[in-house]
């Protein structure tokens, strides 16, 4: 068991989130009990991850796409309001970090993705603080773009979309998690070969084109998948937690 505010403190720190400026407070979102023993992590808080941890009597609940995100919506009405009246009526904390987790090189999204894939990382670029959030790295050998379709699709369960920028072989690659497809112009003035990001946009085939980079869109809850349950697994070890990750499957 832990202190709440112990535990916030020490992930904060861990993360570095105050180096981010992100879209929305990371960190303590929704505030429950005080003490935590369960956690259950997942990807997105909706109302069935929440309704999920409820029935496990989860203290806490941590996830990488939380609540209040700039510009939305401030009253609490219809969805927002089911959504915050389960979680405050089952006295569950919300944790959330966005950014920071997305950028951290050990529990991060972008760091357990590339470990996933099997590619070697070379470096960072992009916004964000450390060289930036989206890496770089190098493919065991040259393969094709489509095998390295197959590959992504083998691994993160699900097949990618593929925009080819040409027939050549891929031997660099770039890859940001969630939904990076701008990032496809830095990785293509860094000479990569392939760029892999969760979405893409109508102008990303073009860009992919013309610019001679093959692009993955690989699916923003996939690609999102390994950074919060690795941080869950992080915060249980240290403060001997239950932790349970729960993937709530989503296609886009």
């Amino acid at each position: 068991m832990v202190n709440r505010d112990e535990l916030i403190a020490y992930t904060d720190s861990f993360l570095e989130s105050a180096a981010y400026q992100d879209y929305a407070p990371n960190g303590l979102q929704v505030a429950g009990r005080d003490t935590l023993a369960n956690l259950i992590s997942g990807v997105t808080a909706s109302e069935a991850l929440i309704d999920i941890a409820v029935e496990m009597k989860a203290d806490a609940i941590l996830v990488h796409h939380g609540w209040f995100w700039r510009g939305e919506e401030a009253r609490v009405t219809g969805m927002k309001q089911r959504r915050l009246k389960r979680l405050l009526c089952a006295d569950i904390n919300l944790i959330a970090y966005h950014l920071p987790l997305d950028g951290h090189g050990v529990v991060g999204n972008n760091a357990c993705l590339g470990e996933k894939l099997g590619f070697s990382l070379a470096g960072r670029f992009g916004s964000g603080p450390v060289g930036g959030i989206a890496c770089h790295g190098f493919v065991e050998g040259a393969v094709t773009a489509e095998a390295m379709a197959n590959h992504i699709g083998s691994v993160l369960g699900r097949p990618p979309l593929l925009l080819t920028g040409g027939r050549h072989l891929i031997s660099r690659i770039g890859w940001c998690s969630g939904a990076a497809q701008d990032s496809l112009e830095q990785a293509a003035a860094l000479g990569l070969d392939a760029f892999i990001s969760g979405e893409a946009s109508e102008r990303t085939f073009h860009i992919a084109r013309e610019l001679g980079i093959h692009y993955f869109a690989a699916g923003h809850h996939a690609t999102e998948r390994y950074g919060v349950a690795a941080l869950g697994e992080h915060l249980a070890a240290k403060y001997g937690l239950t932790h349970h990750f729960v993937d709530i499957d989503n296609p886009v």
